[in-house]
């Protein structure tokens, strides 16, 4: 077993957010990224679209999720998922912070983990 403990002390600003990522973390080998958020109270992420798939685990607070012209409210144990391509943002209009869950993937991670796995599986029969 191998546990990566979250580093609140080390959360970095991006994307309007502060957060920890998944990777780099060598003897992980997943089909996907993820990173921790934090949405601080009166703030928000920056609005963002990409290729990639991408879903959000509400894990403390309330926050606002907006996408498309939708508002749409946000807390504790609910999932979105985003599609490629599909605009999106979270406000934390509370007076606590909000915490999440991100992780995204596409195609390309999807046949490096495949390519991975095999190796992985050919070394272990040897």
């Amino acid at each position: 077993m191998l546990i990566k403990h979250l580093d609140r002390a080390g959360l970095r600003h991006e994307n309007g957010l502060d957060a920890q990522r998944l990777l780099p973390w060598p003897e992980l080998n997943a089909p996907f990224e993820g990173s921790w958020c934090v949405i601080r109270p009166g703030t928000a992420s920056t609005p963002h679209s990409h290729h990639e798939y991408e879903i959000f685990i509400a894990v403390r607070g309330e926050a606002v999720l907006e996408s498309r012209g939708e508002r749409v409210p946000f807390e504790a144990g609910d999932i979105v998922h985003f599609p490629p391509h599909h605009e999106h943002r979270v406000v934390n209009e509370s007076g606590s912070d909000f915490e999440m869950y991100s992780i995204w993937w596409d195609a390309e991670m999807g046949e490096r983990f495949a390519t991975r796995h095999g190796h992985a599986q050919q070394t272990q029969e040897v």
